[in-house]
Formats: structure tokens, sequence, C-alpha cells
């Protein structure tokens, strides 16, 4: 049994190689254990293959169809299908990423397709077809920001592993991630184009970041004036006292990073850029002695 464990604990995370690897005849397993046997492309009729029906991607948009079958036709598939033996019908295959150009290719009427044929459990299939969908131009950021959580939350990785696999900085991945804690009527502007990320990012720090969307959407309001009512508050009106120059001066990417550093130490971090903007001073504050040892052993690695 505890064979058993250790084997399906060294095979979680496959499928980040699994993707990313995708043209290779082998690839090596992101945590470094062993190299996945790849079989290399082949063509297959279009009839063998069957979607897979826990895609996490539900919608195929038309002109978005359209345009690809338009490319098919003229210079055929160019990136092979991964697929993975059919568990429910034998001498079939299930796709694992490519369903879009599965479907394309049908509307270009093609009887055969490129695949690379893997062998991955449901839990490794379910993972590279969220990294897929999260690797694809036309994602919206709440869809973005949902598959790095779904990947961290069901499969166990971390940040920095998510960044250093997908080619994103550690500070985008918890940027997008924490759009989340926003309401779901600030969410439902942000995917469908009302709202940019700019401007979420701004209202995570408003009082009331409902009414706040609300009204930049109404009057088209620019970031930076969204920046200024949030720190305000959404009702603000008119010149207020400045209370604090140096934090009312702090950007949404100043304030986010503040709180990234905060939750990786568990001490409030502050960030305070000079006038110039070239320069500035970090602030760590430590409630007792044995945060100011932990701090010390961390800056002493």
């Amino acid at each position: 049994m505890s064979d058993k464990k250790s084997k399906d604990r060294k095979g979680l995370g496959r499928g980040l190689s699994a993707l990313m690897a995708d043209v290779d005849i082998s690839a090596t397993d992101v945590t470094g254990a062993a190299q996945i046997e790849v079989k290399p492309a082949t063509e297959v009729p279009i009839e063998m293959l069957r979607a897979n029906p826990d895609q996490p991607r539900r919608s195929f948009g038309e002109e978005d169809l359209d345009n690809l079958t338009a490319s098919i036709s003229e210079k055929g598939i160019l990136q092979p299908l991964i697929v993975r033996p059919d568990p429910e019908i034998t001498e079939g295959f299930q796709i694992v990423a490519g369903e879009r150009r599965w479907r394309a290719a049908q509307r270009a009427r093609l009887h055969t397709v490129p695949v690379l044929i893997r062998e991955l459990s449901d839990t490794e299939v379910l993972e590279v077809a969220i990294i897929e969908n999260i690797q694809r131009a036309d994602l919206n950021p709440v869809e973005e920001a949902s598959g790095y959580k779904q990947l961290m939350d069901q499969f166990g990785h971390t940040q920095e592993r998510l960044a250093q696999a997908l080619g994103k900085s550690r500070s985008h991945i918890a940027n997008m991630m924490r759009l989340l804690g926003l309401p779901s009527s600030v969410l439902a502007f942000l995917q469908n184009g009302e709202l940019s990320v700019g401007h979420a990012r701004a209202l995570i720090t408003s009082e009331n970041p409902e009414d706040l969307a609300k009204k930049v959407v109404v009057q088209g309001l620019s970031v930076r004036e969204t920046e200024r009512l949030a720190k305000g508050g959404a009702g603000s009106q008119g010149p207020t006292a400045p209370k604090d120059t140096a934090r009312s001066e702090k950007d949404a990417d100043t304030r986010a990073l503040e709180a990234d550093l905060s939750a990786t130490l568990g001490m409030r971090v502050s960030i305070d850029h000079s006038a110039s903007g070239t320069n500035g001073k970090l602030s760590i504050d430590y409630k007792d002695f044995d945060q100011l040892d932990s701090l010390c052993r961390l800056l002493s690695r």
C-alpha cells in the first residue's frame, strides 16, 4: 500500500511536463523523478478520437473555431494533439489536450490527425487540461486565476513551481489569484472585459469594491482614477486632507507586493518608494522575539 501511495505522489505533476513537452519524444518530469516515455507523433483516424468528458473548458467560441478551421484547411494541424488510450472504448483514444484542433479538423473534413499517445492517469489528464487552458491566449483573467487555484488546491503545486513550469513570474500568479477574493459581481465585470486587471487590482483595497466597480464601469474611469477612489473610499468626494503622503501614493502593484510578502513571512511588511522612485525602504514589523529569530534565520540563508 505504501509503495502505491509513493508512486501516486511521484506521478503527481507529470501533467506539467506532459503539456510543456508535447512536441518532444520524451520529457523529464518537473520533479526530476523520471522520464516520461512518449511515442512519436502518428496519424490516427479522426473518428477514433473522443473528447474528454471532464474537460474543464466547456465553451468554444464559434468565431475562434471558424478561424482555426480556416487555418487547418490551409496549413493542416501543426501541433499534434495529446491523447491517451480511451479507458472505455477499445482501440479508441481520449483527447487530453487539443480538443479545439480536433473540432476544427472535423469542420475542415480531415480524415486523420497527428497525435502523441501517452499513458496518463485520470488525475494527470485533468491537470494537463487545466494547464492547457491557462496557456490559451484568449483566457479571461478570472479563468486564468481559477486555473492557478485549481492546480494548487487539487495537485499541491506551489506558486514557485507553477511560475517555473508555466513561464510566469511568481508575483504574476500571486496577483492573479488575489483577484478571486473580489465579489462575484466584480469578477463578472472582469470576465466580460468591462474592467481590466489593473482596475480589479485597485478594487481589492477598496472598502466597497462592488459599488466602486459599478462607478468605474458607468463613468469609464481609468486605472489611476480607480486607485485614487479606492484609497479614499468609494463615496469620497473632493479633496481630502493628506493623512500619509507616502502611503497614499502607493500603487496597486506596491500594495499587492506588500500583501504577498506579509503573507509569506507572517509579519507586516511596508514598502515606501522615494520621490524619485529609484530607491526606497522596506520595513518588517515583528511582534515578538520568536518572529525576529525566524526572520533572522531567513535572512541568513
